[in-house]
């Protein structure tokens, strides 16, 4: 193992990031640099290239795209507008009703379309403008809303369970999907309880109790986006079909409903659709194929080994273990986005953890749970910009209020590091 490779591969990542270079090709340039350094023989772009391209070249990742482009067409097509009508029948009455019409509405838009970006836009465009007429305090109702999107990146279909499915070198997508219902729900409830304390503190307004006869017509009217949960996780666990064969099934249930359901978008919508869906999915896949580039010669310079022993010389007690990893994955958070942080990552904590006997299924939800915090921390923060730049407010304006939703999401993250039966009961339940 070459230590200056190491060193030149950390410290020019480090400096490229630092200096506001984009991820994906801070991720490449460093690869390259180290390549360059000596730890092959060969062309160093002709090495990068091939990875990429290997890493790629996964049936697994075509999933993405379909569940991109179907987040895509929910967030046009009015889904988010009838999953927040059911959630304001439901719990508008509380105090601080509006918040925890937020979270619910982000959870249940997070089940459908698997996207943090798509639930901090659609429910957050929605929602802010609503809780600021009625007399919450926009950094308050902004921090909800970037949080609370978050918790659609555990509760399937996610995206970055695919990808972890893919580093972890072949975890079953479907227990992965299973799993991350109930650590979903606890994170959402921590958020509504830390919500509604605020609420109560602040002396936020309560709303009017609907009629049973509403309740029921909100519930049948967001019935078709609800059923989506059931056809893609059903018919995965059922095994009618692979979670690849469910994205495109799902591409096309979201169309029929956008488009001859809720009649949100027609025909002249779809071109402008169909480009966001590739804008996107080409940023995932380049920091997909990066990333895998990085992967491999983190992995040829032996540093996922290096760094098992650095932690086991720390303790061998399986909770301090969970505990500085969980630590490390919070400060890698902050700087790097889900995706490669999870391609990098896996590799070098899945062996010490199965060491333990952690299940990779558990270990893939608290990765996931742990990194979706980073989603919401400056400086890298995507659902952050993107939750700020909705409200219209600073990031500095959100900081405050944003403090005490994040213990939330600790103690929900620690409870799932530390009970394993919550990721884990479900996918055991149905077999696997």
């Amino acid at each position: 193992m070459g230590i200056w490779e190491i060193l030149i591969l950390v410290a020019s990542f480090i400096i490229l990031i630092a200096i506001g270079v984009p991820i994906a090709y801070s991720i490449g340039i460093s690869s390259i640099l180290t390549m360059l350094a000596g730890i092959l023989p060969i062309p160093a772009l002709t090495t990068m290239a091939e990875r990429m391209a290997a890493g790629l070249n996964s049936f697994t990742l075509l999933a993405i795209p379909f569940f991109i482009l179907a987040g895509q067409l929910m967030n046009r097509g009015g889904v988010a507008t009838k999953l927040i009508d059911f959630a304001k029948s439901w719990v508008e009455m509380l105090p601080g009703g509006l918040a925890y019409v937020n979270i619910i509405a982000a959870m249940l838009f997070g089940a459908v379309s698997g996207s943090a970006a798509a639930a901090a836009s659609g429910i957050g465009g929605f929602m802010i403008p609503r809780m600021k007429d009625e007399g919450y305090d926009k950094p308050f109702s902004a921090a909800v809303n970037i949080t609370s999107a978050t918790t659609g990146l555990v509760i399937p279909p996610s995206n970055i369970l695919i990808v972890y499915s893919l580093a972890s070198g072949g975890v079953s997508i479907g227990a992965l999907f299973l799993a991350g219902y109930i650590p979903g729900i606890i994170a959402g409830l921590a958020l509504m309880t830390v919500a509604g304390i605020i609420a109560l503190k602040n002396d936020y307004p309560v709303g009017n109790r609907p009629s049973l006869k509403t309740m029921v017509f909100r519930f049948l009217d967001a019935l078709p986006s609800l059923f989506m949960i059931v056809l893609v996780i059903g018919g995965i666990i059922a095994g009618i079909f692979t979670a690849t064969e469910a994205s495109a099934i799902a591409v096309i249930y979201t169309l029929i409903l956008s488009m001859v359901f809720y009649k949100k978008i027609s025909f002249s919508d779809l071109p402008e659709i169909l480009l966001e869906s590739v804008l996107t999915t080409s940023i995932v896949m380049l920091l997909i194929g990066a990333s895998m580039g990085m992967s491999w010669i983190m992995s040829y310079e032996q540093i996922p080994q290096t760094v098992s022993a650095a932690i086991l010389s720390v303790s061998h007690n399986e909770i301090i273990v969970l505990l500085l990893i969980n630590l490390i994955l919070l400060f890698v958070g902050m700087f790097m986005d889900m995706t490669p942080a999870v391609l990098i990552f896996t590799p070098i904590f899945l062996p010490i953890v199965t060491q333990f006997g952690i299940d990779p299924i558990q270990f893939g939800i608290i990765m996931v749970l742990n990194l979706c915090i980073g989603l919401c921390t400056p400086p890298v923060g995507s659902v952050l910009f993107i939750g700020c730049s909705v409200a219209e407010i600073r990031i500095e304006e959100v900081v405050k209020p944003l403090i005490p939703l994040f213990f939330a999401m600790i103690v929900a993250l620690m409870l799932v590091t530390y009970i394993p039966q919550l990721s884990l009961w479900l996918p055991h339940l149905f077999g696997f």
